[in-house]
Order: C-alpha cells, then sequence, then structure tokens
C-alpha cells in the first residue's frame, strides 16, 4: 500500500463529474478518481472548514462508529476492477488491548470523506496504482501504467481545475 494525499478536486467538464485526485508527493504518483458531486461536495465541505449545522451523512458514520466502541484507523483503495475502484475503511473495535480490525467494503469517495473527517491515513494498493496511477498531472503527457492508459490520459488532459466547482 502506498499513502497518499488529495491533492485537488476538478471537474472533469466533458462528463461533468468531479474528479478526486489522490498524490504521493515521495513518489511523484497520482491517481484520478471520478466521484459524484455530492461526495465531492462532502470532502470540500472539510478541506474548506465549512461548518454545517447539522452533521453530515458522513459525520454521522463517524459518531456512530465511535459510539459504537470503534475507531476508523485508516482507509484503502484496495482494487480496480472493469473500471471501478473499491475501497475498505479499517475499523479497531473491541476491548483495549484485545482490538480486532474489521474491514467494511466501501466505494473510495465515501472512504476519502471519512478520511478527511478523521485524519486518518489514505492508502493504495500497487495494483491499483500500476493500473491507473500516473507519474505526472503537469502537462499534456501525464503517463500511466496498465491497460487503460489512453482513456485515463485523455481524460486528464480534459480536465479544468480553473473552473472547479469544488474549490479547495
Amino acid at each position: 500500500m502506498v499513502e497518499m494525499k488529495i491533492f485537488g478536486l476538478a471537474l472533469d467538464e466533458k462528463a461533468q463529474s468531479p474528479v478526486l485526485i489522490l498524490k504521493d508527493e515521495a513518489r511523484d504518483l497520482a491517481l484520478p478518481i471520478w466521484i459524484g458531486p455530492v461526495e465531492a461536495m462532502a470532502i470540500s465541505l472539510v478541506l474548506n472548514a465549512v461548518e454545517t449545522p447539522r452533521p453530515m451523512t458522513h459525520d454521522l458514520l463517524v459518531r456512530v462508529v465511535g459510539g459504537l466502541g470503534g475507531v476508523i484507523t485508516a482507509v484503502e483503495v484496495v482494487a480496480l476492477r472493469e473500471g471501478t475502484f473499491y475501497a475498505e475503511i479499517l475499523v479497531a473495535h473491541g476491548p483495549a488491548g484485545a482490538m480486532e480490525l474489521k474491514r467494511i467494503d466501501c466505494r473510495p469517495s465515501d472512504a476519502i470523506a471519512l478520511a478527511v473527517r478523521t485524519g486518518v491515513p489514505i492508502r493504495v494498493a500497487e495494483s491499483v496504482l500500476a493500473e491507473a496511477g500516473t507519474r505526472t498531472l503537469d502537462g499534456a503527457k501525464a503517463e500511466f501504467g496498465g491497460p487503460e492508459r489512453e482513456k485515463w490520459t485523455e481524460e486528464l488532459e480534459k480536465l479544468s481545475t480553473d473552473e472547479t466547482k469544488y474549490k479547495m
């Protein structure tokens, strides 16, 4: 697993869909993940320190996990199958000294919305980076690994960070 940080949120103008970009500065790796607008807003609210009068769904989930004695310890993007990313939330629970780690299947956007609320690491499997990652986001020639190289390169070239709805 490679620990990554949120590099930014952009808008894919063709699909009118937000794109979350994760980046590992040390290895100069980036991973674009197309997400829904609601999830993009949920992530953006926290990144921009926007207070809401009532808990949002992801805030509620963090409270529920804590209320049941669990602790979210990390989130991981674990697979890419047929163009769909898969993630897991890692939750430690149980009595002190005998805590058990549970992995809960979820969408990457929801996992990352939880990660920004709890400050836990965001990790990505090496196999996912090999298939859909890039070495650079600068310039028109992003270089991707795996069979989906051309698709991802075309999509990244079309992104507009100047006219993004999801400010960081």
